[in-house]
C-alpha cells in the first residue's frame, strides 16, 4: 500500500465517514461566536421596547387622583373599606346590622339608635367626603396650571391628609357605637353571618 503524502494524510483528518466533511477547529469557534450574538441580541430588543406606565389612560380623568369610582363614593359618603380595623375585629358596621335585622333579632330600640347612627355617619361622611374631592380638584388644578410649588402642594396636601383621617374616624366610630347597642351573642352572630369565622 502506497505511503500517503502529509497534503492527503490532513485531507482524509479534514472529511468524516465516506468524504463528509466535518467542522474544522477554525470553523467550530466562528459557529459559537455567531450563537453567543444572538443569544446577546434578543434581551437588547426586549429592553429597547420599555412597558407602558400603568397610569397610562388616567391622564384623561377629571381629577387625576382619583377614579370615578373614588369620587362617587366619596361624594355619597360610602365605606370604602375605611373600617376594616373595626369590621374584621368583631365591631359591627351599623348599615350591615340593620340589613342583617331579622337575623339578630334587634330590639325596636336597637334599631332605632343603630338608624341614628347610621344618618349622622352618613350626613359627616358626605360633608368630609364633597370637601376631600373639592381639595383634590383644586391640588389637580395647580398641576393643570402650571402653578404648582412646594409651599402650595405641601399646605394642600396636608389638609387632604387631615380630611381623609377624619373620614376614617368617622367611620370606625360608627362600628365603636355600634358595638356598644349589641350583645354579646349579637355580635357573635354577626361576626358568623358575615363569614369571619367565630369572634375572638
Amino acid at each position: 500500500m502506497p505511503r500517503r503524502s502529509i497534503s492527503e494524510s490532513w485531507m482524509l483528518r479534514r472529511r468524516g465517514p465516506k468524504g463528509s466533511k466535518q467542522a474544522t477547529s477554525d470553523e467550530v469557534p466562528h459557529y459559537h461566536t455567531m450563537k453567543i450574538s444572538i443569544l446577546l441580541f434578543i434581551p437588547m430588543i426586549a429592553y429597547g421596547q420599555p412597558a407602558p406606565s400603568p397610569y397610562a389612560g388616567e391622564q384623561n380623568r377629571a381629577i387625576k387622583a382619583l377614579s370615578e369610582s373614588d369620587t362617587a363614593n366619596l361624594m355619597h359618603g360610602h365605606g370604602m373599606g375605611l373600617a376594616k380595623a373595626a369590621e374584621l375585629n368583631a365591631y359591627p358596621g351599623p348599615r350591615h346590622v340593620l340589613d342583617l335585622a331579622n337575623e339578630l333579632m334587634l330590639s325596636a330600640d336597637q334599631r332605632a339608635s343603630l338608624e341614628k347612627i347610621v344618618a349622622e355617619m352618613q350626613a359627616h361622611a358626605i360633608r368630609l367626603g364633597k370637601t376631600i374631592v373639592d381639595r383634590e380638584k383644586e391640588l389637580d388644578e395647580l398641576f393643570v396650571s402650571k402653578r404648582a410649588t412646594e409651599d402650595k402642594v405641601t399646605s394642600l396636601t396636608a389638609e387632604i391628609g387631615r380630611l381623609q383621617g377624619e373620614l376614617r374616624a368617622t367611620h370606625l366610630n360608627a362600628h365603636v357605637a355600634t358595638e356598644r347597642i349589641l350583645s354579646s351573642s349579637q355580635v357573635q352572630e354577626y361576626v358568623e353571618l358575615r363569614g369571619y369565622g367565630a369572634a375572638r
